[in-house]
């Protein structure tokens, strides 16, 4: 349920979702004159925000670009390995391409680095068992599946290189600290203000909603990584993007 709802709904939506609610907070809220002191700690814990926050977003959009490379790279092996068996004979070429495709299927209905593997243990299987008189072709294609596990091994490494728990437990003391000082700042009489403390609490809020999302791979560019496998499955392995 949790996943579908970050599916399902927009960075446009959330943003609106919240400065609605950070405009009604700031409105309800009592304001406070902070002392020095407490203006120092709210700089510091700021910066230590933004500081600590930054480094993990540019490390999980990393890692949705190196999901695409990968993919990619999958997607052309898978190709190149059916495009290798296309001089089969009809039986057993079909066998294969349908053990392929459900391997793709089941890796981009579940998007985990376990899921998919008994599918392609299956073709390897298949390859060792194999005895014919296309044994030569099998032969290579086993070959191509074998080379292939690099890129699955890769695939399950970046696909776990998820947000720690600590780390996230670390953000969200300072977001709260930080969110708790901008909200109950006295920044001076007039909605002007009100508007900014709400935008400014929104843009805080935002980019942890953006990491949950990188992290999670709910964000729209992380869930166009599975593209080259639906068009090879689209086009029945005869496109590829």
């Amino acid at each position: 349920m949790r996943r579908i709802l970050l599916e399902k709904t927009r960075l446009s939506e959330y943003f609106i979702i919240f400065f609605l609610f950070y405009t009604i907070i700031v409105i309800l809220l009592p304001d406070i004159k902070f002392d020095g002191g407490a203006l120092t700690l709210f700089s510091v814990n700021s910066f230590l925000y933004g500081f600590y926050i930054a480094p993990i977003l540019a490390a999980q959009k990393a890692r949705i670009e190196d999901l695409h490379r990968i993919v990619r790279a999958e997607a052309n092996a898978i190709f190149a390995m059916v495009i290798s068996i296309k001089k089969m004979p009809k039986t057993l070429r079909n066998q294969l391409q349908d053990m392929f495709i459900t391997y793709l299927r089941t890796s981009i209905r579940q998007r985990k680095p376990a899921e998919g593997e008994e599918n392609y243990e299956k073709l390897i299987t298949f390859c060792l068992e194999y005895k014919g008189e296309h044994q030569a072709e099998i032969d290579k294609l086993l070959e191509k599946l074998v080379a292939n596990q690099q890129n699955r091994t890769n695939f399950a490494m970046q696909i776990t290189n998820r947000v720690f728990s600590n780390e996230w437990m670390i953000m969200l003391v300072l977001f709260t600290i930080t969110l708790s000082f901008v909200l109950l700042l006295d920044a001076g009489d007039g909605y002007l203000y009100q508007f900014l403390a709400a935008f400014l609490c929104t843009g805080l809020t935002m980019l942890l909603i953006i990491l949950v999302k990188m992290s999670t791979l709910t964000h729209k560019k992380a869930k166009q990584v599975w593209d080259p496998y639906k068009k090879l499955i689209d086009s029945h392995f005869y496109r590829i993007d």
